[in-house]
């Protein structure tokens, strides 16, 4: 058989959502709670919305259920952390039950008095929970004071597969910079990988569509991306941007949401063409991990 007669693989699509949302209570005299559950209700529409249009896997911004607060230090944000497993996660296995919708649930997680995470919980198409990853590379710099909340994340780049097949990775936020567990993920397995940041305008904009394409491409694997949108007072370190999408691993991009509304972005993702891309691109055949010795020494 010549090669230009070997046949492509067989279609494998996927139907994949994001929600990007902003804060509806920017009001720090409020309770903490208070302010989570208005964000939680919010989100509920478009869940909903995401179920009926047929999406199979729906992956929520970074710390969904409340607005980005570590621009602060103000210890009272620790009583938004809760268990993973817990009661948001335990609130949205039904709706996810109900839709045959496997759902990527990032939330901030106490794992037990004064050590805390940011994590991500995966629920099956059941509604079961498969697991979670926490957040490996944490920033601290200003306006971004994220080690005064979150320990970093000790469960390396875990994968999920679904019920349907599909294996996702998770990577959050700042974890994007980092090709070095894109990678990882890329060698465990994953066809999915989902990003849910918060991210404003002026810091990281231009390498928001550079730098997830690239780790597209370099792995050969599907990304979908999420940012929050508009401001949260008190801290108003600036506007998030929002422009969540997914991307394909040629580095095209398949859907693409606005900068300032709250809404659901949706995009059929072909899981047969990463099959196809890697027969053209031979990444993995071609790594030399005997001649990385230096990307895990302490260097410089």
């Amino acid at each position: 058989m010549s090669i230009s007669t070997v046949p492509k693989p067989k279609a494998r699509v996927v139907r994949c959502g994001l929600i990007q949302m902003s804060n509806p209570i920017n009001d720090e005299s409020r309770p903490v709670a208070e302010i989570q559950e208005a964000m939680l209700q919010k989100h509920l529409p478009l869940i909903a919305q995401a179920g009926e249009r047929g999406v199979q896997i729906l992956c929520l911004q970074e710390i969904f259920n409340g607005p980005y607060f570590c621009p602060s230090q103000d210890r009272r944000w620790y009583d938004a952390a809760e268990p993973v497993p817990g009661p948001t996660v335990e609130r949205l296995q039904p709706i996810a039950k109900k839709y045959g919708m496997a759902m990527i649930v990032p939330v901030y997680e106490r794992a037990l008095a004064g050590v805390y995470y940011n994590t991500a919980a995966v629920l099956d198409h059941d509604g079961s929970y498969l697991g979670k990853y926490r957040k490996t590379h944490i920033p601290h710099t200003s306006g971004f004071w994220e080690k005064y909340f979150f320990k970093p994340g000790n469960m390396g780049y875990p994968v999920f597969k679904l019920s349907s097949g599909v294996v996702v990775g998770v990577y959050i936020c700042y974890d994007r910079h980092f090709p070095e567990g894109a990678r990882a993920l890329g060698l465990r397995g994953a066809e999915i990988v989902f990003n849910p940041s918060a991210t404003v305008a002026g810091l990281s904009q231009y390498l928001w569509k550079l730098e997830q394409p690239a780790h597209a491409v370099a792995n050969g694997y599907f990304m979908g991306c999420i940012n929050r949108v508009g401001t949260e007072a008190p801290w108003n370190i600036g506007t998030f941007y929002g422009t969540s999408y997914f991307v394909d691993p040629r580095g095209n991009f398949l859907s693409v949401g606005s900068e300032d509304k709250d809404e659901l972005i949706v995009a059929d993702l072909d899981l047969s063409m990463i099959e196809e891309v890697r027969r053209v691109w031979q990444f993995y055949r071609d790594r030399r991990p005997d001649a990385y010795g230096d990307l895990t020494a302490e260097l410089p």
